[in-house]
């Protein structure tokens, strides 16, 4: 048997950007134990089956598969979300858009689209801060469907719905408050696809034609036709893409256009408002 800070203190060399806190969700998995847990009972023995799982998570996790899809599970605005290799994990960085989207001066029964929507991430965080909204996340992806779908149950998020959708082909003929999207934006053959945790995520999720605009140009030209007057898009985007970005929505005709940072001072979210001719 070894105990728990032996264990944590044996996997500080884990790749990745914080490997102390990786080997903390690991371990706290296995054990079925929150993360203050370890850090009570750092004397704590463990054996059996718990120390089988992670030493199989730990090589595992050597290899480079994202902590998320090794624990299932990743964090986002609060809410615990289930995760699937079908799914790009929700970043830290896409909070930045749930918080522009909760700023803006939207009526209290606001309807929202969350286009391309995987895991349900910015979908259950905006029906969860606003429960009188109506909130509609739609994927190509039917895995992606019912993982969101699953979210939300798990969540006790009842006024939020998941639809099959290719952008905006399955979405009903009605208009939105709001259209917020995470669209695949990165240029083919990138560099970055084959480093860290991006290596194990669905190549389709991530990557678009036209130097990675491809997703965002369709986006930007066909959301006036499902945007109520005065409604809003917002899109997440490449660091460096965000001038591209804001020319795409002033020559659609969108108003007030600009960008927000994300925690690293990167341009990462663009907007604008649609006002009907």
């Amino acid at each position: 048997m070894v105990s728990v800070q032996e264990l944590l203190r044996g996997a500080r060399d884990l790749p990745g950007d914080s490997p102390a806190r990786d080997a903390e969700i690991l371990l706290g998995h296995c054990l079925d134990k929150p993360r203050s847990w370890l850090y009570t009972w750092p004397e704590a023995e463990v054996s059996g089956e718990a120390l089988t799982c992670f030493q199989q998570l730990l090589q595992r996790r050597y290899r480079g598969e994202p902590v998320a899809y090794l624990t299932g599970h990743r964090e986002f605005w609060s809410l615990d979300l289930a995760v699937a290799p079908s799914t790009l994990i929700p970043r830290p960085e896409t909070e930045t858009l749930v918080e522009w989207a909760l700023e803006l001066p939207l009526p209290d029964d606001t309807v929202a689209l969350d286009l391309g929507t995987g895991t349900g991430a910015i979908a259950l965080a905006l029906a969860n801060e606003k429960p009188g909204w109506r909130v509609c996340g739609a994927d190509v992806n039917i895995d992606a469907v019912q993982l969101a779908s699953n979210n939300a149950l798990a969540n006790n998020l009842t006024r939020v719905e998941f639809i099959q959708s290719d952008w905006f082909d399955g979405v009903e003929d009605k208009l939105f408050n709001l259209l917020v999207s995470n669209p695949p934006y990165v240029e083919e053959g990138d560099a970055h696809l084959s480093e860290g945790d991006v290596r194990f995520e669905p190549l389709e999720a991530l990557v678009a034609a036209d130097r990675g605009l491809a997703d965002l140009e369709h986006i930007v030209k066909s959301s006036p036709n499902y945007l109520q007057t005065r409604g809003w898009l917002l899109l997440e985007h490449g660091f460096d893409q965000a001038p591209a970005v804001r020319e795409l929505l002033v020559r659609r005709g969108f108003k007030g256009v600009e960008t927000r940072q994300d925690l690293a001072g990167q341009e990462r979210i663009t907007g604008g408002q649609w006002f009907a001719d």
